[in-house]
């Protein structure tokens, strides 16, 4: 398969999630924002979750916020 026919194939779906304001990469990130999501339910205190995240998976506490901010957000309200 080529690039040309992968986006041939899932280029409406992609549009759709470029339209809502889905970054691109952000795939990367479901296992963290899964992780983020049972420990914060278990009440554990959430700078503790971002600064525990943010060492496993070798990023910045400021860069867990932004992308529990994204994956939080309400895709429906960015819907045309």
């Amino acid at each position: 398969m080529t690039v040309y026919e992968a986006l041939k194939i899932c280029g409406s779906m992609i549009e759709t999630l470029e339209k809502i304001g889905v970054k691109p990469g952000d795939h990367k990130y479901v296992r963290l924002f899964e992780d983020y999501r049972v420990a914060v339910a278990r009440g554990e205190k959430v700078s503790y979750v971002v600064a525990c995240l943010a060492a496993r998976y070798s990023m910045s506490e400021r860069g867990v916020y932004d992308v529990v901010k994204r994956l939080c957000r309400d895709c429906r309200s960015a819907s045309p």
